[in-house]
């Protein structure tokens, strides 16, 4: 079986998505399947070529750990900025629609949270009469709201009306969270062509290791109670709110924020208003790099902004702390709280809610409590293992791209042929 799959995030970039890809096609092809990645040139998310890449109109190919893949030009823009990043995703959908037609396959997969990417899944399926899966990683245009970067109007309930008929099309949804298989089922989409696959971690990547002292050193941390948040500095993060309630925490714990994002200049100045002397920044380090920060940390930091629409969301963090063995400090609500919980792998504080907040971090670095969080994590990291979940998303792949229902679509010839 031929694995077509478009995603505007794959390595060296290191967000939620492109890992997932990654770590999700590399267990496909070890169980045999063949793997075609259209993807972008890696930019996210300063929006800046990373070394040895170049942005060219023709399709660059190359093969990693047996995965193929096309690397296409797409306008480059920072992640900030709503219309720069329309451009942006559109211009990467139309170019992966393009170098989609010359690839040979059996079924064709499309991962949001860049909507615009399960635009090019559709026209590819149409036009190549295949069949065609929606990876679900964010409800878009519903999250955009949720961060303020668009407002209720005409264009929300025009992109509501799209996303809508884009799920009933697919002839498989593939969500990351039971939330959003039920918001899909509530808003009218037939619960048996949604099949859930949560994310989780690469165990063979993410383990127990001692801290890295000499990165401790570097950073001028030593002796300190790290708290560590890893990734993407964006609006729905609330980083500000973190930084505002560091300066009231016990000046035994320091902050570390590693990465960048469209909030990262707004986290740091604010800082520098309060004059804080417990939080650095550091600017975003390879996939290989993460792991050293990881263990070098104490508590692990996954905070959103309050809103309902996060309730539906679990952040990726969690697995990959958890495999580490290290307790999360988890600032969402909703299903990511009820994991943690459930697992006793960290401590929950209300969203933005200082006292909250406070209480929690006492809580979590309390060493009497320190082996029951341990053993939690120890128990997450297994329930959510990387290779049990790419083999269950596989067998889903295969069931559509051997179920024949697409061919009995009016529109799908029996014997058509490929276009390419």
């Amino acid at each position: 079986m031929h694995i077509l799959f478009l995603t505007d995030n794959f390595p060296p970039e290191v967000n939620a998505p492109a890992s997932r890809t990654f770590e999700h096609a590399r267990e496909w092809v070890r169980a045999g399947a063949r793997v075609t990645v259209i993807t972008g040139n890696p930019n996210f998310p300063e929006g800046r070529l990373m070394a040895g890449y170049r942005n060219r109109l023709r399709p660059q190919r190359v093969t990693i750990d047996g995965i193929e893949v096309v690397r296409v030009w797409s306008y480059i823009s920072a992640n900030e900025g709503f219309a720069k990043r329309v451009v942006d995703y559109v211009s990467f959908a139309m170019m992966a629609f393009f170098a989609g037609l010359r690839v040979k396959a059996d079924v064709i997969v499309a991962t949001s949270p860049q909507f615009f990417t399960s635009w090019a899944g559709w026209a590819l399926s149409r036009v190549k009469r295949l069949p065609w899966i929606f990876e679900l990683r964010d409800l878009w245009p519903e999250s955009i709201v949720a961060v303020g970067a668009m407002k209720p109007g005409k264009l929300l309930a025009l992109l509501e009306k799209v996303e809508l008929a884009l799920y009933r099309d697919a002839d498989l949804v593939i969500p990351v969270t039971d939330a959003f298989k039920a918001n899909l089922v509530r808003r009218g989409i037939t619960a048996d062509k949604i099949e859930v696959v949560t994310n989780g971690v690469a165990m063979e990547q993410f383990s127990a290791r001692p801290k890295d002292e000499a990165l401790l050193a570097r950073l001028g941390l030593t002796g300190k109670t790290v708290v560590a948040y890893i990734g993407t500095h964006g609006s729905a993060h609330a980083l500000d709110f973190i930084v505002e309630s560091a300066a009231s925490a016990d000046p035994r714990f320091h902050f570390l924020y590693v990465g960048a994002g469209a909030d990262k200049a707004k986290v740091v100045a604010t800082a520098r208003a309060l004059g804080v002397t417990n939080c650095s920044f550091v600017d975003p380090v390879p996939k290989a790099e993460v792991v050293g920060f990881i263990a070098s940390c104490d508590v692990m930091l996954v905070p959103l902004r309050r809103n309902d629409t996060f309730k539906t969301v679990i952040p990726s963090k969690i697995f990959e702390a958890a495999a580490m063995r290290r307790p999360i400090l988890l600032g969402v609500e909703g299903q990511a709280k009820e994991i943690i919980e459930e697992f006793g792998a960290g401590v929950c504080f209300v969203p933005e809610d200082k006292a909250s907040f406070l209480a929690a971090l006492d809580a979590i670095t309390d060493p009497v409590a320190q082996p029951a969080l341990v053993a939690g994590c120890d128990a997450l990291a297994a329930a959510y293992d990387r290779v049990r979940l790419a083999t269950k998303m596989l067998n889903a792949i295969e069931g559509v791209a051997q179920s024949g229902d697409f061919a009995r679509r009016p529109d799908h010839p029996p014997d058509a042929v490929d276009v390419a």
